[in-house]
Formats: structure tokens, sequence, C-alpha cells
């Protein structure tokens, strides 16, 4: 099950295939997946924290495999949720997730053009430093496309914060190089 914000739906993608549908086309797995895509465009981790157990058990009742990939974005910095916040509901969402026994990946966020966008460094290292600590595998966007300049003429021609075609490749090259094949099970090819 994949939780996050617009990021995560693809959204500035005119081929509507997003980083997600990138990562899972290159990942080749012994058996089908169900893979639930439950995106809400400018999700807080607050809001994020009310809503993914709801959403998870409806989606694992039965299921002997579970997975959850977390990718709520920049959000938290963009509306001012304060660092403590933050930190206290990813700890929250992240260790009652691995109480359960669920598979958890974590996506952050990624930079943006915005002239405060100094904040969303600073929630990148939060929300590191808190998957650091339980052991979860987190995908470093900030940190991979900060200084590529390819990423910023992509987020330029848009809006900013949503990347295009180019930059959602771009996303997905980074969490397929961060631990994305280990942690799913797969191997890196075409499925059809």
């Amino acid at each position: 099950m994949v939780l996050g914000d617009s990021l995560a739906s693809g959204y500035g993608d005119a081929r509507r295939l997003g980083w997600l549908g990138r990562v899972l086309a290159r990942s080749t797995t012994p058996e089908a997946d169900f893979v639930a895509v439950l995106p809400v465009p400018r999700e807080t981790t607050t809001q994020l924290a009310s809503r993914w157990q709801a959403e998870a058990s409806r989606r694992w009742a039965g299921a002997e495999e579970r997975r959850l990939l977390l990718a709520p974005g920049g959000w938290d910095a963009i509306t001012g949720v304060s660092l403590a916040r933050t930190r206290l509901n990813l700890a929250n969402i992240l260790d009652e997730a691995l109480t359960q026994r669920l598979s958890v990946f974590f996506v952050g966020p990624a930079p943006t053009l915005r002239e405060d966008d100094d904040t969303v460094a600073a929630l990148d290292g939060a929300c590191y430093d808190v998957c650091e600590r339980r052991g979860v595998p987190y995908a470093a966007l900030y940190a991979s496309l900060k200084a590529d300049d390819r990423w910023h003429t992509d987020l330029g021609a848009g809006d900013g914060v949503h990347p295009s075609q180019i930059g959602h490749g771009m996303i997905a090259h980074v969490v397929m190089a961060q631990g994305w094949h280990h942690w799913f099970g797969s191997t890196e090819g075409y499925s059809a």
C-alpha cells in the first residue's frame, strides 16, 4: 500500500505514470502484487497519522505479506507543521506499523523552488532521523536532487513543487538506487 501526497500520485506527469508507476514497471517479482495507491493532495503527516490504519485494515484483511510505502512529501514544511510534530506523527505511524509487523519503506520529501525550501531540507532531516532510528529504509530525494540542474529546470517549467515526466523519472531512479528492490523483493526489469 502506498500512502502519500500528490507527488505519490504522479501529479504533473503527462504520461500518468509518476515515479511510482515507473518503479513498479521496473520491479519484477515472482508473483503478482496488489498495490493500493492512496494519495491525498497536500496531506500533512498529522492527517496521514489519522487515516493510515483505517486505509490499511481495509486492504490487508487476511494478507500474508504487507508492505507500506510512505511518501508524505513536503507539506508539513509548506503548511508550517513543526518539526517536533512531524517527528511525533512519523514515530507514531512507524512504531505502530512495525508493531503490526509491516514492512515499511519511506520516500522523503523532494526539493522545491519555493523561497522557503530550506524548511523542506529540515523536514527531510527530521524524517530521515525518525526512519534511521527504526531501521526503516529511506529514499533521500532532497539530498539526491537538490543540486541537480535538470531537477530545477523541470520544476521551473511547472508550479515549482511538482515535477513533470522528467522529474518523476529522476525520482524513480533515486528510489530504485536507494534500496527499493531489496525492500520490495524484486529484481530490476520490465514486467508486462
